[in-house]
């Protein structure tokens, strides 16, 4: 399933920190009912691949994968299941994500 959020399709967004949490959430709430809420850590993954691509002079597409790393190779304070900097190469990664932006415009 391929879903384009569009602004019109959002009736509210509200960012908060749950009581007893110390992290983050952003909730999206569409006109449909639909609620979607986002961890810290995924908005975060999301900026950071937004400003990769939109702030680089030269860069297209950038791409993250979900990964478990073990306690000890990450940081102090960083969960388990991290959004890492993919190697694939970035033809490869726009070819992929073209295919299924025609998939959704057909």
């Amino acid at each position: 399933m391929i879903k384009v959020l569009r602004n019109e399709d959002i009736m509210r967004i509200i960012a908060f920190i749950p009581p007893g949490h110390m992290h983050t959430r952003l909730m999206i709430i569409f006109k449909n009912g639909e609620v979607l809420i986002l961890q810290h850590a995924t908005v975060d993954a999301i900026i950071r691949a937004f400003t990769s691509v939109s702030l680089h002079p030269i860069r297209r597409v950038f791409e993250l994968i979900g990964k478990y790393v073990p306690k000890n190779q990450r940081k102090l304070g960083f969960a388990e299941w991290q959004l890492i900097e993919s190697d694939r190469s970035e033809d490869e990664i726009l070819a992929e994500a073209l295919e299924l932006l025609e998939k959704y415009e057909t």
